[in-house]
């Protein structure tokens, strides 16, 4: 089976590697009618966060079962699954509260830029459709493993409720999903940051009714004269850049959220200025399995159609070219059809 893999910063190459095999009871293996790039992959990929030799890539996925371990309840060969990019049991206390990314048996899940795949703990990290989805409609089942999940987890770590008025850092397919989240929770105004015009347009049709184009201290005051020098009620951080976090703490009334999903590369917080803005903060991996349910129903019922930030669509053997494209801006998020 050819698969993708990186070696070292720009040096991905799509090549022969062993098919995904049952290794454990709890593993299932998974066919993928279509992949795609994550924003995260750009890290490693421009060389920011070191890999340690070959690493497989991919942690978003969708597809048929075809074959399942010995131990399993509810996954069965010949449904379409969705998944998240953390397995988890979805039974240890921090799933029965809803943070499976902090599952006690949490296992990163990879090789997704791929045919086939492996998904460990399949029983819990897996979320079968009612139906088989129509082809139009897995892209948008595909964003729900991971960047639609994320930008919903931003809004509610933000604390976004109906009325409120929403800034949104970052014009990625996160942030974008994020002003597509704030506008499901009944935001009444929300501000989009970005310099790009055809992700302006498209988080204006997610709902997003201010753009502001300026970044730092100028993109904060900015949101201060749209709010009358109040701030935004909740924010949501989808870079994970200093610059980017200090936009967003700033950018909030006292009292405010700021919601942060942007995987932090040198971010660090000012505890005094924390506290004497009364601004809160959370965030993390998105625990993506907790929304899968709810938001698999928004798509069925074309609620929300979260495939529409996949701008370039490539064969999985152009995989080197999706990624050059989303690291020079070219695409917001690159789908892959194997």
């Amino acid at each position: 089976m050819e698969a993708t893999v990186l070696y070292g910063a720009r040096d991905v190459r799509f090549e022969d590697v062993p098919a995904p095999a049952i290794l454990d009871a709890t593993d299932a293996i998974i066919r993928l009618p279509f992949t795609c790039i994550c924003g995260s992959d750009l890290w490693p990929y421009r060389g920011i966060q070191p890999v340690p030799g070959p690493v497989p890539m991919g942690h978003e996925y969708c597809g048929f079962v075809e074959e399942v371990g010995r131990s399993f309840k509810s996954v069965k060969p010949g449904q379409f699954v969705i998944g998240s990019f953390f397995a988890s049991d979805n039974t240890c206390p921090h799933c029965r509260h809803g943070y499976q990314t902090s599952c006690q048996q949490k296992t990163p899940v990879l090789g997704g830029q791929a045919p086939r795949m492996r998904v460990p703990l399949a029983d819990g990290t897996l979320v079968a459709t009612r139906d088989v989805p129509q082809d139009d409609l897995i892209p948008s089942m595909l964003a729900l493993s991971d960047v639609m999940g994320t930008g919903w987890f931003a809004a509610e770590a933000a604390n976004v409720k109906p009325g409120a008025t929403v800034a949104v850092v970052g014009d990625g397919a996160v942030g974008l999903l994020g002003v597509l989240s704030a506008t499901q929770m009944g935001a009444e105004r929300i501000i989009a940051m970005s310099r790009h015009e055809s992700r302006q347009q498209l988080a204006r049709e997610f709902g997003a009714t201010d753009i502001v184009t300026e970044r730092g201290e100028e993109g904060v005051a900015r949101i201060m004269e749209l709010t009358r020098g109040v701030g935004a009620d909740s924010v949501l951080e989808c870079v994970g850049t200093q610059e980017a976090m200090q936009q967003a703490v700033q950018s909030t009334r006292p009292g405010g959220s700021v919601g942060y999903v942007g995987v932090p590369h040198g971010v660090t917080l000012d505890g005094a200025d924390l506290f004497f803005r009364h601004v809160r903060v959370f965030g993390g991996p998105a625990p993506v399995r907790r929304y899968l349910p709810d938001l698999i129903g928004l798509v069925f019922n074309a609620q929300i159609n979260p495939g529409r930030v996949f701008d370039l669509t490539l064969p999985l053997a152009q995989v080197a070219e999706g990624y050059r494209a989303m690291d020079e801006r070219r695409a917001i998020k690159t789908l892959l059809r194997p």
